[in-house]
């Protein structure tokens, strides 16, 4: 981890949803950069146990924590776990997700409310839950990732309802986070495009051609540059950034 330049030594970071993807990538990059790092999961222990493998075996620290941040009770229990063992909570990354690529007159309402609980409830919890340590301790930073379904994207970006919606609703949370909570805390988010993740992986190729004609860098993007993204937001580098949305798409919402 040497080949960085240590941004965010001494720091504790919890991510959620971070055991594949740009939960992932947040992760590993975080960690790389000197923090302390909490990966949340919720199914996916193996991907998650080689991620903290990974982290130690590079010279960081991490702990792992499987829990539903949807529920407050598990969101709590992440926090006192992370206080407990690191002492602290410097960031935040909501990064947990879910999508079911449905039409919305093929939606149902489980879907719907597992959605909003999942993208959108958990920015909430953990927000509410991080923010009196963050407040006491003199400065946090809480970063939250959403898309460019969430924003003025293509219309291709609005075809799944609550996903939309959630990610929309995510960005408006966090100018009233942003708001909330400073001159203490900031609060931003990243807005990805189409990035090469296991979301990618379940769409049809003709669908993601339809992506790439209408993205003007003609690629998707890779977990590592939301990454980059994040680091930024969360170190010291955007002390004067809050309540803002940072969009990695390869300039799609230009089309």
């Amino acid at each position: 981890m040497s080949a960085t330049s240590r941004k965010l030594e001494g720091r504790v970071a919890i991510v959620t949803g971070a055991s594949r993807g740009i939960g992932r990538a947040i992760a590993k990059r975080l960690a790389a950069e000197g923090a302390k790092v909490v990966i949340n999961y919720l199914t996916a222990s193996k991907a998650a146990d080689d991620l903290l493998h990974e982290i130690r075996e590079s010279g960081g620290e991490a702990l792992i924590f499987a829990g539903d941040v949807s529920k407050s009770a598990d969101v709590k229990a992440m926090v006192e776990v992370t206080i407990a063992e690191f002492g602290k909570v410097d960031i935040l990354v909501n990064n947990a997700g879910i999508i079911f690529r449905k039409k919305f007159l093929d939606s149902t309402e489980e879907e719907w409310d597992k959605t909003l609980d999942v993208n959108l409830k958990s920015v909430y919890l953990c927000s509410k839950e991080v923010a009196p340590i963050m407040i006491r301790q003199g400065k946090g930073k809480i970063v939250n990732i959403s898309s460019v379904s969430g924003i003025n994207g293509p219309v291709s970006a609005l075809v799944t309802a609550a996903y939309a919606a959630s990610k929309s609703g995510m960005i408006g949370l966090t100018r009233v986070l942003a708001a909330s909570l400073a001159p203490t805390i900031n609060v931003n988010v990243v807005a990805p495009g189409i990035v090469e993740t296991e979301m990618l992986d379940s769409m049809s190729n003709e669908a993601k051609e339809a992506r790439l004609e209408e993205t003007p860098l003609k690629r998707f993007g890779r977990p590592e540059e939301v990454a980059a993204a994040v680091l930024y937001l969360a170190s010291d580098e955007s002390d004067f950034v809050t309540g803002e949305t940072l969009v990695i798409s390869g300039g799609r919402p230009l089309m």
